[in-house]
């Protein structure tokens, strides 16, 4: 077939005749691809122009239920891209990571849109700054969707995840992407990107394809652009380097391939379980999407008197590995995704041969199962092994395949040094049973590493392993690696946004960021916040309460009411020799409680629920003889697109007789959208 991009809101397809692109496993042609004709200047402007703005008449959340229509769209249709993706040389193990780990880290964050970000198109970002001694003027930051488009250049090894990990923090932010793959498994790309456009979900502009070569692109990339790329190292940083990145300071976000670790803790014995789980660990990275992973385990850092004990238990365990065509019963390691790929795998091991000895497998010879051994691009799983950890290759070298090299170690010190001797990885990973062994590794290593997985018993059977970037936390490293992050949950989505100190009063302020801020006005009328329903309640709606006085009694019938009898609130001479009080002092949860008797209207109206406090503190000690005082703010409005009622985030400060804040936090209430007994509640 030939691949066809998509352009401009349309489909493309090339006149002149592209590259071939071959079946991993059975060597057949399976696509030719070409971008030749393409107008690349006129998809950043459609973007910009058609894509950003349709986008962002869109909020946070209403992006993120997109996100989750589509991503159960294509899960309906994920057997279509297991059928596919065999072309890949992927066992269906390995496409489960592909295609449901794509959707599923697509699913994340729809729903942390929606859990973690405003109904709204302005995040804040942090508390507001007092900048003013008496608060006129004021300071915030908050992050907009930037107005250019994010280009996303991906790797061969996950033309699915790849895809979609990138396009749901950009499109969550309001950015629209384009898409291109690397060309040797780009049919599935465009398969899922068909189905995708097909569905009708995404607005127009949101998303389009590349299949071939980026032509002229680059050129045309502006500093309202964002450019994330997957791959290797020496590709990234050539085009890191691209006269238009650097004259416009693109956003460059680079993931490159790189020499990760995994070291066996010192205090493991040969044969327990936390052994046994260091063997499984290796042999699975060695040989999951046949060790064509950028997180896969390149250097098995071990203890030196345990090496050996290491080698054999890892030749026990690879020898058990089948090789051959996934179709085929019995089959655990498929093929790499082309020739091409297994080319250059065996010159990266012929490289690291000559400072390492082989201890299993072969870079020439390889038993397949139900498939023929040169027409696909099969290769054994290989371990090699050096005695000495400075003198070893493995240190620069990476074999983008089923290979990994041993290297030992002296002292735990010494496993740090070695493995920072990969000049900044994606992830390591420490076995041990030992928190204090762990502590001096994880601390010792965390520098140089994105990521760091502590894998002993207790986390073993949920543990997703060494390997396997996750959607909530954050997925890249320092130096080799790229210098760069991505994904880590809202983190990711911050990338595509600009972060903007805003400085002004507290009424413009409150105007733009749609949030109450302190020092703004307040809105008080007759009718009660908490009987307006939440289409009617505005930003900075408010009641200031009526006073009331503690007493002595008041503080004991809390202590006995609740069983908190702390010295501080019954021992007035202990309360004297704490250095913070004067006298005995009024329990806090006891403050929070007589603050809700004194703001709460008690009628049935609109208000359905309190789920919750945020940012509780005590500023001041309350003693018998304070009166205290509230203002009940609504600082923010949260619109649930898909029920009968939003949240309300409401201000609440508590002041004493001089004015002084007692307390300050945010009441989380639920607010039907419509006047009606319980309307909005189920």
């Amino acid at each position: 077939m030939k691949l066809h991009s998509y352009a401009q809101g349309e489909w493309y397809a090339p006149s002149t005749q592209g590259t071939l692109i071959r079946h991993a496993i059975t060597g057949a042609e399976v696509a030719e691809i070409s971008s030749e004709g393409l107008d690349f200047q006129g998809m950043l402007e459609y973007a910009r122009k058609i894509g950003s703005k349709k986008l962002q008449q869109y909020t946070f959340h209403q992006r993120a239920l997109m996100l989750k229509e589509l991503g159960k769209y294509l899960m309906e249709r994920k057997e279509l891209f297991y059928d596919l993706s065999k072309a890949t040389g992927a066992t269906r193990t390995d496409s489960w990571i592909d295609i449901e780990g794509g959707i599923g880290t697509m699913l994340v964050f729809a729903s942390k849109g929606r859990r973690e970000m405003p109904n709204s198109n302005v995040y804040i970002d942090g508390p507001q700054e007092q900048i003013s001694r008496n608060g006129t003027f004021t300071g915030i930051h908050v992050y907009t969707p930037i107005t250019g488009v994010a280009l996303q250049i991906n790797a061969f090894n996950f033309p699915i995840w790849g895809m979609l990990e990138k396009l749901a923090p950009t499109f969550l932010a309001g950015v629209p992407t384009i898409v291109k793959p690397a060309s040797q498994t780009a049919y599935l790309t465009e398969l899922m990107v068909r189905h995708i456009i097909e569905s009708k979900i995404l607005p127009e502009g949101s998303l389009q394809l590349i299949c071939g070569s980026t032509g002229d692109l680059f050129n045309h990339l502006t500093y309202q652009d964002a450019v994330s790329f997957t791959g290797s190292a020496w590709t990234g940083q050539k085009l890191k380097q691209h006269h238009a990145i650097i004259a416009n300071s693109v956003r460059f976000y680079m993931e490159a391939d790189s020499l990760n670790s995994s070291i066996l803790g010192s205090d493991v014995e040969v044969g327990s379980p936390a052994f046994e789980l260091y063997i499984k660990e290796v042999v699975r990275e060695m040989t999951v999407k046949a060790g064509q992973k950028c997180t896969a385990i390149r250097r098995a850092i071990v203890p030196a008197d345990k090496l050996d004990a290491v080698a054999t238990a890892l030749k026990a365990r690879l020898a058990k590995i089948t090789v051959g065509n996934p179709d085929v019963e019995g089959v655990r390691m498929g093929a790499l995704a082309g020739l091409d790929q297994r080319n250059d795998v065996r010159e990266r091991i012929a490289e690291l041969a000559k400072t390492n000895e082989v201890v299993f497998g072969s870079a020439t010879e390889v038993e397949v199962l139900g498939a023929d051994a040169e027409t696909g691009a099969f290769l054994a799983p290989m371990l090699l092994a050096c005695r000495d950890p400075y003198a070893t290759s493995a240190h620069d070298v990476e074999a983008f395949g089923p290979v990994s090299t041993l290297i030992p170690y002296q002292s735990d010190e010494e496993a740090i040094e070695i493995a920072a001797l990969g000049k900044g990885s994606l992830v390591a990973s420490v076995v041990t049973a030992s928190p204090t062994v762990a502590t001096r590794l994880v601390l010792g290593v965390a520098p140089h590493h994105g990521r760091v997985l502590v894998l002993d018993e207790k986390a073993a059977k949920e543990s997703t392993g060494h390997g396997s970037p996750l959607a909530h936390l954050i997925h890249g490293g320092p130096g080799r690696a790229g210098g760069s992050e991505e994904m880590g949950g809202i983190r990711g989505v911050k990338h595509y946004m600009q972060r903007t100190a805003l400085q002004g009063s507290p009424d413009m302020l409150t105007a733009i960021t749609g949030t109450w801020l302190k020092g703004a006005e307040r809105h008080i009328d007759t009718v009660h916040p908490f009987q307006k329903t939440f289409n009617e309640l505005e930003i900075g709606d408010a009641v200031i309460t009526a006073k009331r006085t503690i007493t002595l009694q008041d503080i004991e019938a809390f202590a006995e009411l609740s069983g908190d009898k702390f010295y501080a609130h019954m021992d007035e001479a202990a309360a004297k020799r704490n250095p913070f009080f004067e006298n005995r002092v009024a329990h806090g949860y006891f403050l929070v409680s007589l603050a809700a008797g004194l703001f709460v209207e008690p009628n049935e109206g609109p208000v359905l629920a309190n789920y919750g406090l945020d940012h509780l503190r005590f500023a001041t000690p309350v003693y018998a003889g304070d009166t205290l005082q509230v203002q009940f703010t609504c600082k923010q409005k949260i619109n649930r697109e898909t029920e009968e009622y939003g949240e309300v985030r409401w201000d609440t400060t508590i002041v004493n007789q001089n004015g002084d804040v007692v307390a300050n936090y945010d009441v989380l209430t639920l607010v039907a959208k419509h006047h009606g007994r319980n309307e909005g509640a189920q």
